[in-house]
């Protein structure tokens, strides 16, 4: 009984901390604006603020991934943000580590901020169920699947994830490989467009090889649903 309540005070102790630190995250986005921010048509707004820290603007940019990561925020903003801010290698390698950070940093909330609370956060029941079961039925494959085919809502697959038995050393790694050809591909277009400049071959290079990437990414689909790990969304 005592061994008992010892467990239940550590599982409140971890809820309460979790809970205080995504209010204090939440707060600092309201204070600075952040939220306002984070989207296509306020990208440049966005690019002098993390320019602003100067040395220290790889950083804030990895922190912008993880804040949007856990509170639901556009991705696709902070990936072009990446593009604007820094050479197209850096801007590659610092969006791949944001964003596997923000959706491990969902993943650890999801999973131990108490199953029951994150469950009642999500709304469709369905499709957490699905993901459940898929990685029940499919393992680490599942997450291949959700991650090239977007069946899925990106933000809310990382805490749903969380509830499911998949381990978090399978699921980080993983993540990362999966992602990384459509951070290549998002941040060469951006950058043949802002870099590229009064330089025509450099754009077409960039876009060219963007253009290949994303068609490889259109024929994963039919590929996994070849393989039979598709055979249509209801059966995920």
């Amino acid at each position: 009984m005592r061994q008992k309540m010892k467990f239940e005070k550590k599982k409140l102790a971890r809820l309460i901390i979790i809970l205080v630190s995504l209010a204090t995250a939440i707060l600092l986005i309201r204070l600075t604006g952040l939220n306002k921010y984070i989207s296509i048509d306020n990208i440049e707004l966005l690019q002098k603020f993390v320019a602003d820290f100067g040395i220290l603007a790889p950083l804030a940019y990895l922190g912008i991934w993880v804040l949007a990561c856990i509170l639901f925020l556009p991705g696709l903003p902070v990936t072009i943000l990446g593009a604007f801010l820094f050479e197209p290698v850096f801007a590659i390698i610092y969006t791949s580590i944001g964003s596997t950070l923000g959706a491990s940093s969902a993943f650890i909330l999801g999973r131990y901020a108490a199953r029951d609370l994150v469950t009642s956060l999500i709304s469709n029941k369905e499709m957490l169920q699905k993901i459940d079961s898929g990685v029940e039925k499919h393992g680490w494959r599942m997450l291949i699947v959700t991650r090239m085919v977007p069946l899925f809502p990106f933000n809310l697959q990382n805490y749903i994830y969380g509830l499911t038995s998949m381990k978090l050393k399978v699921y980080a790694p993983l993540s990362w490989i999966c992602m990384l050809p459509a951070t290549v591909a998002y941040i060469l277009a951006a950058s043949s467009i802002y870099r590229g400049e009064g330089d025509l071959t450099q754009t077409f290079i960039y876009l060219g090889l963007a253009g290949v990437i994303f068609f490889i990414l259109s024929l994963i689909p039919r590929l996994l649903k070849n393989r039979g790990y598709i055979q249509n969304e209801d059966d995920i």
